[in-house]
């Protein structure tokens, strides 16, 4: 119920209360608020007893709706979006793959930029005063 009052407020309120009341009346009035949420709360847990014995079953499925909404606090919409629009594929554009390797440095049949499958064997590099070898269909 108070989940959203710091200490901040708690202190601002019996810094106030102390002006508003005094010394001599602020125990007692701190005493009547105690009470007064303790029967508030038992008047709603009776509530809520009494409302799940007389509706029986019929009682869990009033409270889906209101569970549906108090999962609506922690509402994010960029993964609100991403789940409806994408069946919540976190990459669904493939832009984590953008390079092809998926972690694998083009190995093991990832596929390239250009879409071509990654050859399973890389040639070696050229060694020191070595020429790449020439293409005799390029002439």
């Amino acid at each position: 119920m108070f989940e959203s009052v710091g200490w901040g407020e708690i202190l601002i309120i019996i810094v106030a209360g102390l002006f508003i009341l005094g010394p001599e009346r602020l125990p007692e009035a701190a005493s009547w608020v105690a009470k007064s949420v303790r029967k508030v709360r038992d008047f709603a847990t009776g509530a809520k007893t009494q409302l799940r014995e007389e509706m029986g079953p019929e009682f869990d499925q009033l409270r889906k709706p209101l569970e549906d909404l108090r999962g609506l606090r922690n509402f994010d919409p960029k993964r609100v979006v991403t789940q409806h629009l994408f069946d919540g594929d976190s990459d669904p554009l493939g832009m984590n793959n953008i390079n092809g390797t998926n972690g694998t440095n083009g190995a093991n049949g990832a596929a390239k930029p250009n879409g071509y499958p990654a050859t399973a064997s890389q040639p070696e590099p050229l060694k020191p005063g070595e020429r790449p070898p020439v293409d005799p269909d390029a002439t």
